[in-house]
């Protein structure tokens, strides 16, 4: 098995890693890349950027989608930007704003896991032929020994315990959680960036992404002008 949980070299194992312009899903990439498997980096142009452009802490447009693409040249990968602005606005802007209005306090980040990203990028990865889509979410997935199922996987908190993304993926399905991967589980973020670094990666000291990637800050209500 490698490392990936595959009966295969990493040379016969294509992943798709979603690559956001930031530092930890570029690491991934990195690794993989380092690890033999047969790479590719995917970015989603996922709004219309404007604003955001400039903005620190944005994820999925403008300088982010560069940071993609000049990430994926130094690591020797294939890189492709995908439009799905439309899906975006259709299954996460719009439901936000909908939800925003009437009081509530929607997470748009989980709507974009359980639909653009964990529904419409897988879809895509296994178009292209991919045994695994990977993510930087930092969470562990491995085999479950108690499924009844052979190949079964599980989810559980990755080691830095103050970057436990587990929260933002309640709501992933089992077929799901089968086909991805989150190689910086077992990561803290100082190892990661520190790895960024010795790749050579334009990101290693990118800000993290934060707050709503398609509001700038100073338009949110609740939010103080930066």
């Amino acid at each position: 098995m490698n490392t990936l949980d595959f009966d295969k070299s990493p040379e016969e194992t294509r992943v798709v890693v979603a690559m956001s312009g930031g530092v930890d899903s570029s690491v991934v990439a990195g690794l993989l890349k380092r690890q033999g498997y047969d790479v590719i980096g995917i970015t989603l142009q996922l709004y219309d950027h404007g604003a955001a452009v400039h903005r620190a802490g944005s994820c999925c447009a403008g300088q982010d989608i560069d940071d993609a693409r000049r990430v994926s040249e130094t690591l020797g990968i294939p890189h492709y930007v995908l439009d799905y602005e439309k899906r975006f606005r259709e299954t996460v802007i719009n439901p936000f704003a909908e939800a925003y209005a009437m009081g509530e306090t929607p997470i748009p980040c989980v709507a974009c896991n359980q639909t653009v990203k964990f529904a419409d990028l897988l879809a895509t990865a296994k178009e292209l032929g991919a045994d695994a889509l990977a993510t930087g979410h930092y969470i562990s997935s491995r085999l479950n020994p108690a499924s009844p199922v052979q190949g079964r996987r599980a989810l559980y908190r990755p080691i830095d315990a103050d970057r436990d993304q587990s929260w933002f993926l309640f709501a992933t399905t089992q077929e799901q959680i089968d086909y991805l991967r989150f190689p910086l589980g077992a990561m803290s973020k100082p190892e990661v960036r520190a790895l960024a670094e010795e790749m050579g990666l334009v990101v290693a000291k990118k800000a993290d992404s934060q707050d709503i990637c398609f509001v700038p800050a100073a338009n949110m209500p609740t939010s103080s002008t930066r």
